[in-house]
């Protein structure tokens, strides 16, 4: 299998599923910390789609938690971020730094 470049949505995923690891990382908290480090709105919906599509691709492994009372005895999904996943992330993060290379970066004002 070749180098795999992750699409943009995917790869901020996986970065808040990594960076919140495998006990705090379920759909809402990587919803809410995409939020809160790019000010974007993101839909749960959105979250879980790209989650399933990462686990298919054998990037991350989703369990069920312990029902849990104040979800109404719910269980939390939780996701774990394998080494197939961390080695995506570390390749697309290495193919956008070559694509960068190079060029200016300055912001002119109009």
């Amino acid at each position: 299998m070749g180098r795999e470049v992750l699409g943009e949505f995917e790869l901020t995923v996986l970065l808040a599923a990594t960076r919140l690891g495998h006990e705090e990382a379920h759909a809402l908290s990587i919803v809410d910390d995409i939020t809160a480090r790019t000010g974007r709105t993101v839909r749960r919906s959105a979250v879980y789609v790209t989650l399933r599509r990462l686990e298919e691709k054998g990037h991350i492994t989703t369990w069920l938690g312990e029902p849990r009372a104040e979800r109404g005895g719910k269980a939390r999904r939780h996701v774990r971020v394998e080494p197939q996943g961390a080695l995506a992330v570390h390749e697309s993060r290495s193919a956008l730094e070559r694509m960068w290379g190079g060029l200016d970066t300055e912001v002119e004002a109009s």
